[in-house]
């Protein structure tokens, strides 16, 4: 296992490269408190799955701890609408108010994700998808939307994916090919990309943005 540091100086695409916001979008008029959503969290029991500083406790939770908080957001209110099904995650946004939403998001997106590792046997391969996608079969770049280090676009609302679970991630896009994910917003081209994509690419790909940082 080896860590991997990526120093980009050219930007890959016309996409702006996001970083985590402190302070959660207004939902409603409410604007987020991080202090709050860190209290929340322990009494909401979010820490039991994603840790009590948004770092996962195991691969197939996601880490949230610097992601965008608009992110964070929309796809709570997704759990909480029913727009997005996930047995576990449903019944805990069911309970939450708009404030709960935007607080937790503030808290999460303030916190620094842990630094990951990316196999060396997938550095090689996964780069060459993350990086330019398959021409044969017209899967696109990674970085195209989510940014040369993973970084991703708050702005269209591309979460960051630097030193996330290959576990989960894995997950997520083999749920998009199936369906079972139902993309909403500009993530509806994730059903597309998904669809383009073989067992083996998904697996390299996540462990390579794993290691990504």
């Amino acid at each position: 296992m080896k860590k991997l540091t990526f120093a980009v100086c050219i930007l890959l695409t016309t996409h702006t490269i996001g970083y985590a916001t402190t302070t959660a979008p207004a939902s409603a008029g409410l604007v987020g408190n991080a202090e709050e959503g860190k209290t929340k969290s322990t009494n909401l029991a979010c820490v039991g799955c994603h840790g009590p500083d948004g770092n996962s406790l195991g691969p197939t939770f996601p880490n949230l701890a610097g992601q965008h908080a608009s992110y964070i957001v929309r796809q709570i209110q997704a759990f909480k609408s029913g727009a997005r099904s996930e047995p576990s995650m449903t019944p805990m946004a069911m309970p939450l108010t708009e404030q709960d939403i935007v607080d937790l998001a503030a808290y999460f997106s303030s916190q620094t994700v842990k630094m990951s590792s990316a196999s060396e046997d997938s550095v090689k391969s996964g780069q060459k998808i993350y990086r330019g996608g398959n021409k044969k079969t017209g899967l696109p770049a990674c970085a195209g939307c989510h940014g040369p280090q993973g970084l991703g676009n708050p702005a269209a609302n591309y979460p960051a994916l630097s030193s996330q679970h290959k576990e989960y991630t894995v997950k997520q896009l083999k749920d998009y090919q199936s369906g079972a994910r139902k993309p909403e917003g500009n993530a509806a081209i994730m059903r597309d990309i998904a669809t383009k994509m073989s067992e083996d690419e998904m697996k390299v790909v996540t462990d390579y943005m794993q290691g990504l940082h």
